[in-house]
């Protein structure tokens, strides 16, 4: 069993990445992928590690980066909910409002 679950649309975050950098290179897709994961078994086991972005509305809610992805996770979960993995480029509070 995941010290993690992912939600509905954090699942669909991780394939539309997968895709994204698959159309170049499918070895890499797979790589950013593998540390993402690689990430998100660490945050489970000491999910103080992320931190609060002020941005954000909900206090709960932690971010970690990873290469140019932020994985959003919820503090107080357990199993660590994460939320979303998304590009640090975007529009994080846009998407959290």
């Amino acid at each position: 069993m995941k010290d993690f679950v992912l939600t509905p649309r954090a699942e669909l975050d991780l394939i539309e990445i997968w895709e994204y950098i698959a159309q170049d290179n499918v070895d890499a897709a797979d790589r950013v992928l593998d540390e993402l994961e690689k990430m998100m078994y660490k945050l489970a086991a000491m999910p103080g590690m992320g931190h609060v972005r002020e941005d954000l509305v909900d206090r709960r809610h932690r971010c970690w980066p990873v290469y140019s992805y932020l994985i959003i996770y919820r503090l107080d979960t357990a199993p660590l909910q994460i939320i979303r993995v998304i590009s640090g480029c975007r529009d994080i509070p846009g998407l959290f409002s």
